[in-house]
């Protein structure tokens, strides 16, 4: 954990996830209509692995983005109104934003992964 603090926010190679001044953003890969919601593990993408999540919701007017904040909060055991969707809301791969204590948001997500 200490190597990816002091990493000074650049994504390890074998993570999903940074640490930044507020928090973490963490990169996913959203499976939207899926018949079994939940984490879904580690997968590889072009540029780097991402955390698979799958949601009931459908891709229109933002649903699935909610459905993948909810899911994410209950999984770190924060509030949703600390996830947002940063980049990629339109796009299978996103990347969210998680506000909070980065040290024990990454040893949640150390344990989840």
């Amino acid at each position: 954990m200490a190597e990816r603090v002091a990493a000074a926010g650049r994504l390890n190679a074998t993570q999903a996830w940074r640490a930044v001044a507020d928090g973490v953003e963490l990169r996913v890969k959203a499976q939207p209509r899926a018949r079994r919601p939940g984490l879904q593990g580690l997968v590889d993408s072009a540029d780097g692995p991402r955390l698979k999540l799958a949601v009931n919701e459908a891709p229109e007017d933002g649903r699935a983005n909610r459905a993948i904040c909810a899911l994410l909060a209950g999984a770190l055991h924060v509030p949703p109104s600390r996830i947002a969707v940063v980049q990629g809301a339109a796009s299978r791969e996103k990347t969210c934003h998680i506000a909070g204590d980065p040290a024990a948001l990454l040893k949640t997500l150390e344990n989840l992964a």
